[in-house]
Formats: structure tokens, C-alpha cells, sequence
């Protein structure tokens, strides 16, 4: 990616202060912080946020999963359940721009960090609050993790096929969701009040309801339909062909055709001009009547084809289609590489380190990854004393008492 306009990034000069832990608000600050922001991570002190030990796989003792989510942050060490925390959390947050937190609702009010204490000390204050089933409502006191806002929010009822259980993606999706839709609600809100000369707010963020809002037209479908749509596989039904078709090197491939115009290019690609003018499959309503027999002739012309020329043909054809990318795809492929989407950063610890890099591109003031995960506490002396004037002795104190 380019360098940024004048070297500045977008949120260069906005102060976040990222509370809670795992995944929904540390993906928020994440996201901010690619952009430029200061987000400074309060973490209890000792073990840290549980991130620094999730993964499958390590490198160096380490975690593979803690330097992305942390990426671009400083880390601090604070005990927010003691009173002394809680003065140093307010103290901080009293010249932040941004509160991120993802704690169970009523939590934060317990330990004198609600919204409405801090807005006296802090009127423009934007606070990001991610939680399960939101800050109102009946559930709103229930745990809520990323898999139960998935379950929720539907997504996991119209996942897979309809003769077995419904499976979950294989990432953590409904965290992923909401924090994005967190990270929109706080530069909307920093927008508001600093181009229209509003007040700081809340961003009230319900893990289910940011699943919820990529539902497309079920409510209505059901609603004034009585349709209740289900699990309908690797299809959507009556959208024909649109499917993912086994291959001779026992790989699959995924093409979408089901266009008038991109079906006849498709038609004639394979061999079979004559299906474009048959009326079992020339209209787009005609084709998704007759979906599975299509799919079965496109299957057979697959099946005895490897992907690489089964791509190969629709691209001639100009027919979207496409492998299943696999993480080894993703690094070794020109695409990706030309568009920067995988970038090393290097970590004091691991070295050379790849991961994803910034979504959205923006070509004047791109976000950047400047360093990974930082280790437990590293900017204190950085933040306690430079930003809110501790002396050594103080931070000595503070330690001592199991503060910081």
C-alpha cells in the first residue's frame, strides 16, 4: 500500500482506551488502530487478556493469534477491581477520545466506569459497548458469546445441509461482526461530534443483532410470505448454477453463472451452446427449476477436468469462478501478492511475521500494520508516566499493591 498523505493515517490524534478481553472489543480497537488511533489496552495484571494463550498452534511460545488482534496497540497492565485501578482507568480516560468494551452489561457500572460516570469527566467521550444481547432488553444480563449471537442472529439456522445439525463457520464471526459494526458506530460518532458539534454517546452493540443485520430478506420472507428460509448447502435455491463442482484432481471448484447473459457464455464454454436456448434453462426463474439436473450435467463436465482448466475455460468465458483458497493459496497467489493483502511484520520475539493486512484500502490515507501484539504491559511506564505524570515511586507503589 501506499504511504499516507503528509505521512498522517486517519485516526492519527484520536486516543482509544480498549477495555475487556477475547475477541468482540479487541477486534474493534484492532480496527482502529490499523487506522491510525493510539488505542492503549488495559489488561489485568499477571496472565493478561486470555488471547495471549488462545490458538491451536505456537511459534516460540507464543501464540499465533495474539500478535493480529493486538496489532498497532500499547499494552497496559491495570487491576479495574480494585478502587486505585479504577481512579487510573478514570484519569485516562478522562483525555481519551474512545472507550471499547466488551464487558457483561452492568459491570463496568459496578466498578464506577459506567457511561454516565464517565461522561461528567469526559463529555465527548464515545463509548463502544459490545456485548452479547446489547445494554437493554431482557436478555441483557445473560452471557452472550460469539456462537450463541450466531445462533441468534440466524446465521447458524441457514448454514449447511438440511439432513444434518447446523455447523458454525469456521471462524469467529459473530465477534468479528459486531466489533466491525462497533468500529462504524465510533468513527460515525467522532464524526458527529467533531463535523457537527455533537456530544460524545454510546455505541450499543448486541453480538446477535450485528448477525442479524446480514440476514437479507428473511424477516420479510417470513413475515409476509410465511417462509422460514433453512439449510440449503453449498446452493441458494432457484439461483442456478451457482454451486461448488468436484474436479478430476478431487478438488472443487465454485461457479457462479446464473446470469441470462453469463449463463449463455457458460453454455457455449462447455460445450453445450444448445442449453441457452432451452427452455428448461434460458430464463433465470427456469433455471432455478430445474437447478438440480443442471448441476449434475455441469458436475459430470467438471469431474473430468482438474481445476486449473476448469478456471481457465470460464475465465476465457468470462464466467466467474474460483478454487476453495486454502491459507497456503492465499500466500503463494500473484493476486493477492499485487494487492499487499498478506504483509510481514517483524516481531521482537518470532521475527518475520505474515498475517492479513488493512480492509478498506484507502488510496490517500491507508491504514498500516506498524507493530504486532505488544508483550503484557510494555508501554506502562510509557502511559502511567509520561501520559498521566506517575514518577518511578509511585509506579513502584502501584506494583507493589498489585495494581499494575
Amino acid at each position: 500500500m501506499s504511504a499516507p498523505e503528509n505521512g498522517a493515517r486517519p485516526l492519527e490524534g484520536v486516543r482509544v482506551v480498549e477495555m475487556g478481553s477475547l475477541l468482540a472489543g479487541p477486534f474493534c480497537g484492532q480496527l482502529l488502530a490499523d487506522f491510525g488511533a493510539e488505542v492503549i489496552k488495559i489488561e489485568p495484571p499477571g496472565k493478561g487478556d486470555p488471547m495471549r494463550q488462545w490458538g491451536r498452534h505456537r511459534k516460540e511460545g507464543r501464540t499465533l493469534w495474539w500478535p493480529i488482534i493486538a496489532r498497532n496497540k500499547k499494552s497496559v497492565t491495570l487491576n479495574l477491581r480494585e478502587e486505585e485501578g479504577q481512579e487510573l482507568a478514570r484519569r485516562l480516560i478522562s483525555g481519551a477520545d474512545v472507550v471499547v468494551e466488551n464487558f457483561r452489561p452492568g459491570t463496568l457500572e459496578r466498578w464506577g466506569l459506567g457511561y454516565e460516570d464517565l461522561s461528567v469527566l469526559n463529555p465527548g467521550l464515545v463509548m463502544v459497548r459490545v456485548s452479547g444481547y446489547g445494554q437493554t432488553g431482557p436478555y441483557k444480563d445473560q452471557a452472550g458469546f460469539g456462537a450463541i449471537g450466531e445462533s441468534m442472529g440466524g446465521i447458524r439456522h441457514v448454514t449447511g445441509f438440511s439432513d444434518r445439525p447446523p455447523p458454525r463457520v469456521g471462524i469467529s464471526l459473530g465477534d468479528s461482526l459486531a466489533a466491525t459494526f462497533g468500529a462504524l458506530g465510533a468513527v460515525t460518532a467522532l464524526f458527529h461530534r467533531e463535523a457537527r458539534g455533537g456530544s460524545g454517546q454510546v455505541v450499543d452493540v448486541g453480538i446477535y443483532e450485528a448477525v442479524l443485520a446480514l440476514m437479507e430478506s428473511t424477516i420479510p420472507e417470513y413475515a409476509l410470505a410465511g417462509h422460514v428460509r433453512g439449510r440449503t448447502g453449498a446452493i441458494l435455491p432457484f439461483v442456478a448454477p451457482s454451486n461448488t463442482y468436484p474436479t478430476a484432481d478431487g478438488d472443487y471448484v465454485v461457479i457462479g453463472a446464473n446470469a441470462d447473459t453469463v449463463f449463455g457464455r457458460f453454455a457455449r464454454a462447455v460445450g453445450h451452446p444448445e442449453w441457452a436456448e432451452d427452455e428448461r434453462y434460458a430464463t433465470h426463474h427456469a433455471r432455478g427449476e430445474h437447478q438440480e439436473e443442471l448441476d449434475e450435467m455441469i458436475s459430470a463436465w467438471t469431474k473430468e477436468r482438474a481445476v486449473d482448466e476448469v478456471l481457465e475455460v470460464m475465465m476465457e468465458a468470462g464466467v466467474p469462478a474460483g478454487k476453495l483458497f486454502t491459507a497456503k493459496d492465499m500466500v503463494e497467489d500473484p493476486h493477492y501478492a499485487a494487492r499487499e493483502n498478506v504483509v510481514t511484520v517483524e516481531d521482537p520475539e518470532i521475527g518475520a511475521f505474515p498475517m492479513q493486512n488493512v480492509v478498506p484500502r484507502l488510496t490517500g490515507t491507508p491504514g498500516e500494520v506498524r507493530w504486532t501484539g505488544p508483550a503484557l504491559g510494555q508501554h506502562n511506564d510509557e502511559v502511567f508516566g509520561g501520559l498521566l505524570g506517575l514518577n518511578e515511586e509511585d509506579m513502584a507503589g502501584l506494583r507493589e499493591r498489585g495494581i499494575v
